[in-house]
């Protein structure tokens, strides 16, 4: 089994977005605007949405399940108060949950959270309890920088977000580290803002004492890591010359996914880091689409790269392509166990 532990709904019918503006539009006042997808979204829409881009990719890849949550630059926590992220976020969770009803053998839902600068994190551990025991999703998505590209909140070891480790913990599911837009002009949102935040959050692990508090707490930190496997020494250096336990440590909660879009840069991940902690991913349709002029293949084709690197036999594909997701997302492996796969 394929398992593609990173896939965001690109491609949602267009009265998802058509909401958001309205939302956007009404931001203060008294009577926010409601979404109910079940009223302006019908089965064969989200089917068509679904039957001509991602699920056909994934087909055709032979990707069999992918983990499927709302397009992660679109959560933009930084747009109006609390409210308006819970509303967005139940809106697009919810629509999440009807794309797993539909397929459910093809895609398993991971939620966004309405997380809001600056506020604490009550509302999303309460969507988090709801997508995880009523709407059976297996994980959640972690911004660390809800200011979206000013990095004006504590980082991911503050006590701040405690709240939210205590019930993932509870509910045995981990966190996708995933930044949204970028509000910043400095910073392109996938080009950059993104893979800061991979490699911010690593560090931020190195410096803090998280996993002491929270010793089965699981993070994954998509796009191969940012710049963190292509400076593994300066890491490793670091930890030592911080008086930090070695990286090691860190890789009992730590994971990668294999969201890096040319062969060496998927040579270097496998070479680098243990692949314990490797997750295959390919974020289709997502950050970086086209067609690769030097190889004929689109850039986010990562199972090619993945079958296609040096060293890898197929004992170790088997645990990047599903073993190694399976535990890290003990939910899902119960799901697919209950599906007799």
């Amino acid at each position: 089994m394929i398992i593609d532990c990173h896939g965001h709904y690109t491609t949602a019918p267009p009265a998802l977005p058509d909401y958001r503006k309205l939302q956007k539009a009404q931001l203060g006042a008294a009577l926010r605007p409601a979404f109910h997808s079940a009223q302006k979204i019908s089965d064969d829409q989200i089917r068509e949405s679904l039957e001509k881009n991602q699920l056909a990719t994934q087909r055709a890849r032979g990707i069999d399940v992918t983990l499927f949550s709302p397009t992660a630059g679109a959560m933009e926590h930084h747009v109006g108060d609390v409210q308006t992220s819970v509303d967005w976020a139940r809106a697009c969770n919810d629509l999440i949950h009807r794309v797993c009803g539909l397929y459910p053998r093809e895609f398993v839902g991971v939620c966004q959270l309405p997380q809001s600068p600056g506020a604490d994190l009550s509302a999303s551990v309460a969507e988090l309890e709801r997508c995880i025991t009523e709407l059976g999703f297996v994980g959640c998505n972690v911004n660390p920088d809800p200011s979206d590209g000013y990095w004006t909140g504590p980082p991911l070891t503050d006590r701040y977000w405690y709240p939210l480790y205590e019930k993932m913990t509870e509910l045995d599911v981990p966190g996708m580290v995933h930044v949204s837009c970028s509000c910043n002009p400095n910073f392109h949102h996938t080009g950059a803002h993104y893979l800061n935040g991979d490699t911010t959050a690593f560090m931020q692990f190195i410096q803090g004492d998280l996993f002491v508090d929270f010793p089965t707490l699981r993070f994954v930190i998509p796009h191969g890591g940012g710049a963190v496997p292509y400076h593994w020494g300066r890491y490793r250096g670091l930890a030592q010359q911080l008086g930090r336990p070695p990286l090691e440590v860190l890789l009992q909660n730590v994971f990668f996914d294999t969201c890096v879009y040319h062969q060496p840069g998927i040579d270097l991940l496998l070479n680098v880091v243990p692949v314990e902690n490797i997750l295959f991913a390919s974020e289709t349709h997502g950050a970086v689409k086209g067609i690769d002029p030097m190889t004929g293949f689109h850039y986010d084709h990562t199972k090619r790269y993945v079958q296609a690197s040096n060293g890898v036999d197929d004992a170790v594909r088997a645990q990047l392509f599903e073993h190694n997701a399976r535990r890290v997302y003990p939910r899902l492996d119960a799901l697919l166990r209950a599906q007799n796969r």
